[in-house]
């Protein structure tokens, strides 16, 4: 059992966000929950419920500004807000583009930049970065997804490398298959374009977009994953920066570096050891 903290946990309406708030609040933490509108959080005194569009680079920097005067420290920042878009790289729209982009990947980097010099400040901090094994391979019609995970995970990397001097911890968050509403009700879909249909009904069996909504696909539980980051976050002594959670996650990882390995080792003078 770690010491009471304070976390900053984005999108924690649903799904994994309101698992992290829920484990969080059970270990003894104070959260200051951020969601884009209505919500459901539980009623807790160390819970705190603001409103911010992570998109605003402004509003990212009020909120961590606000918590720090409030509380007096962030020991947590976790950045979990995004979501899912569905489309090939020639239907997508220059708004799908921008919006995933802005959300996904810009939504982090303000908020990070804001809770970088509080934590620096304080003598340390811990940013967390929901990432996903996407970040790490591709899928046909998730590329824009993908694109915005990859670049979250290039930044945090080095901004690793960079603030590791000042006790502040950077972890990339790994997740397999969830069992969210990511896939469901939270997925976007771009215009489609019927020459994908054939694409779209071999990966996902229906051409259909959006795609019915069914029961859930599967994956492991967001209590389940939750818990499984809480215990890595308590974990003081745990250097890794990348973090997979899932059953599946680590499968899916192997087989995306594994394809990478195979064109590298076509050229003669790549040896992998």
């Amino acid at each position: 059992m770690t010491s009471p903290q304070t976390w900053v946990i984005t999108g924690a309406g649903r799904g994994l966000g309101r698992a992290l708030t829920e484990v969080a609040l059970s270990a003894g933490h104070t959260v200051v929950a951020t969601v884009r509108g209505a919500h459901t959080l539980p009623d807790d005194d160390r819970l705190t419920v603001a409103t911010l569009d992570v998109r605003d680079r402004d509003a990212a920097r009020s909120t961590i500004m606000q918590v720090a005067q409030d509380h007096g420290r962030i020991d947590v920042l976790v950045n979990n807000a995004g979501y899912g878009l569905i489309g090939a790289i020639e239907e997508a729209s220059e708004e799908d583009a921008r919006t995933i982009v802005d959300t996904n990947l810009l939504g982090p980097l303000w908020l990070s930049q804001a809770a970088i010099p509080i934590m620096r400040r304080q003598g340390g901090g811990h940013i967390v970065q929901i990432s996903t094994v996407g970040a790490v391979g591709t899928m046909p019609t998730l590329g824009l997804y993908n694109s915005a995970k990859w670049g979250l995970e290039a930044f945090s990397e080095a901004m690793a490398a960079e603030v590791a001097r000042f006790g502040i911890r950077v972890s990339l968050i790994e997740p397999g298959s969830l069992d969210t509403e990511w896939a469901g009700a939270s997925m976007r879909f771009s215009s489609p374009a019927s020459v994908y249909d054939a694409q779209r009904t071999e990966l996902f069996g229906t051409a259909e977009v959006p795609w019915p909504q069914g029961e859930s696909a599967g994956g492991t539980r967001p209590e389940d994953a939750a818990a499984a980051i809480l215990a890595h976050i308590s974990a003081t002594d745990d250097p890794r920066l990348r973090v997979l959670v899932g059953d599946d996650a680590p499968g899916q990882v192997a087989a995306a570096l594994d394809r990478r390995m195979q064109d590298y080792s076509r050229d003669p003078r790549f040896t992998a050891g």
